[in-house]
């Protein structure tokens, strides 16, 4: 099984966002790809919110959702109370006929729960009138993230189930250990519950999950008639989804309690920056209700917008609070510390691990959190923890390309110069500035920046124009410069901004052309004086050959005529 919260590899494109918007850095980079590092991952859900390309992701479980649904055991769908701010005009009524005409058993509110969390809570001060500091067991990020990375705070998460869990020991003691309870919520940190207590919490699905499931089924729940609701409407617990609606079924007017709210991880970890106090004290208790989502459930990863007016008058609830003592005893719940403990790097460590990225002294550690962490330092130790690439650095891919750039601008067996907006010369190398006839200012001032293209190039300046101007590309071959034959490559870098060409010598080579011209033309003549030679020498012997044939036949004619004449077998003659 993947993590609640996971990376598609192909969709990642190198831009670090997420690590640089991950509370607590749980994310590695491996050949300019972003994964979680699920050991580490409080399962918050920032990196989903903020990912550009919508490369992470929130494991579906719907496939997991259809099996359960057609196994033997009846499902019951518990709905957190941030529905209203996802199915914009639906209400529960009408969401629960939608999902018992999908196949549910029954619905019921996840706010149910929540009023049994906040009876428990007050119970808990009830008993403890000393205690010093609580802390909300509601989120089960912020408690993930108190275990793993401020575990010395562990102590003080208040022994009480979440409202998802509270609610599923509801719905089980009402329908029996065999019911199966499915979660549909904004937060990706829930299928954490359910994936540690799979007995307890069948499945975690989210909001868009449960969209799609039911767009699968042709159930439209805006259209959808309306259903019952298991437990009946919940009231008070429905403020849970907003930032201080917990506080808010807290509150029974006394002063021996201070309340406060805070959401957003980096929030919380400011909060507890301090080291905590002793368990008991003589002052005042505090409570504190923590959420991982800025403002609260409203605005969780899996939300299609933000808070809002219409969210709120959704999650109100006019019935007083009634939570001055546990309506129900779960046996509490224990969240023992986790902690996740770095580790530990040697100054020398650090200091190799700073230099790979060219960082040698404080001056280089220019600490711009371009790489996603903090500091130049904590990158280092990113590195050293396999979390970080040096490539990441954007100071060191700058010097490197800038180092690169130089070094083919300056050993590459040609002219090369770069021309700024308005013609001055931003680079050149030294094969330029000999080609262009100033080689004794480039050896004296080693470059001929702030120089006019103009001004040393006057030839080729309506070129540098043009590709500055237009854009253009433009080659010339065999063109005259100064004592010399060049090839000209003349291109536009940015339109308006910058251009550069390439100045090849090509006077050699003419040279050569030349001399295997010349050769050549030598060769032929002598060979056409052969030709010539053996033609006259071929005709001569033709006219000798053709006079003797003559005077041959011309021979035999006679001899054969006298034998004729003279009485003789012609014939015994031939053929003897």
């Amino acid at each position: 099984m993947t993590s609640p919260v996971y990376t598609v590899e192909n969709k990642c494109q190198d831009c670090y966002k997420c690590v640089r918007h991950c509370p607590v850095k749980a994310i590695r980079i491996v050949n300019g790809n972003a994964s979680v590092i699920p050991e580490s991952c409080v399962s918050c859900g920032e990196c989903v919110r903020v990912c550009p390309v919508h490369a992470k992701r929130i494991r579906s479980d719907l496939a997991r959702l259809r099996e359960l649904l057609s196994g033997p055991c009846k499902v019951y769908a518990s709905v957190a109370p941030s529905f209203a701010a996802y199915f914009r005009g639906v209400t529960m009524e009408t969401l629960a006929g939608a999902l018992i005409e999908a196949g549910f058993a029954g619905v019921s509110e996840t706010a149910h729960g929540a009023q049994s969390v906040s009876a428990q809570v007050s119970g808990l001060f009830a008993a403890r009138p000393r205690t010093s500091v609580m802390i909300s067991s509601a989120c089960p990020a912020c408690v993930d993230f108190i275990r793993m990375y401020m575990p010395e705070w562990s102590a003080f998460v208040s022994p009480v189930p979440s409202p998802v869990r509270a609610h599923v020991r509801m719905l089980k003691e009402r329908h029996g250990n065999d019911a199966k309870v499915v979660f549909f919520g904004p937060c990706a940190a829930k299928k954490n519950e359910s994936d540690r207590n799979p007995e307890e919490l069948s499945l975690a699905l989210t909001f868009p999950s449960l969209e799609q499931f039911l767009e699968e089924r042709g159930i439209s729940p805006a259209a959808a008639k309306e259903g019952p609701l298991d437990l009946g409407p919940a009231e008070e617990g429905r403020f849970y989804s907003v930032e201080g609606g917990m506080n808010d079924t807290l509150r029974d007017g006394s002063d021996r309690i201070r309340y406060i709210s805070v959401s957003g991880l980096d929030g919380l970890r400011r909060l507890l920056s301090m080291p905590p106090p002793p368990p008991e004290t003589d002052a005042r208790s505090i409570f504190i209700e923590c959420l991982a989502c800025p403002g609260g459930c409203v605005n969780g990863p899996a939300m299609k917008g933000g808070c809002t007016l219409a969210a709120l008058r959704a999650t109100d609830a006019t019935a007083p609070i009634r939570a001055s003592k546990a309506e129900r005893d779960y046996g509490g719940a224990e969240y023992p510390a986790a902690s996740v403990r770095p580790v530990e790097h040697t100054e020398e460590e650090i200091s190799d691990a700073l230099a790979r990225v060219g960082k040698m002294s404080k001056a280089d550690e220019v600490n711009c959190g371009a790489c996603g962490y903090e500091s130049c330092r904590a990158f280092a130790v990113a590195m050293l923890d396999g979390k970080a690439e040096e490539d990441m650095c954007h100071t060191y891919l700058k010097r490197n390309f800038q180092r690169t750039s130089n070094a083919l601008i300056k050993y590459i067996p040609a002219g090369v110069v770069l021309v700024g907006k308005g013609g001055g010369i931003l680079e050149c190398n030294r094969h330029f500035a000999d080609l262009a006839g100033v080689g004794d200012v480039y050896g004296t001032l080693g470059s001929l920046d702030g120089m006019g293209i103009a001004d040393v190039l006057p030839e080729f300046s309506e070129l540098f124009a043009g590709a500055l101007e237009h854009g253009s590309e433009i080659e010339k071959f065999r063109q005259p410069l100064k004592d010399r034959l060049v090839n000209i490559s003349v291109f536009s870098i940015s339109k308006g901004e910058s251009a550069g060409a390439v100045v090849q010598d090509v006077t050699s080579n003419e040279l050569r052309r030349e001399q295997v011209a010349a050769k050549a033309r030598e060769v032929i003549q002598k060979n056409v004086q052969t030709v010539q030679q053996v033609a006259r020498l071929f005709g001569e012997h033709i006219a000798e050959t053709e006079i003797m044939l003559n005077e041959i036949a011309g021979t035999y004619e006679s001899r054969t005529v006298g034998v004729s004449l003279n009485g003789g077998d012609s014939d015994e003659y031939l053929n003897g």
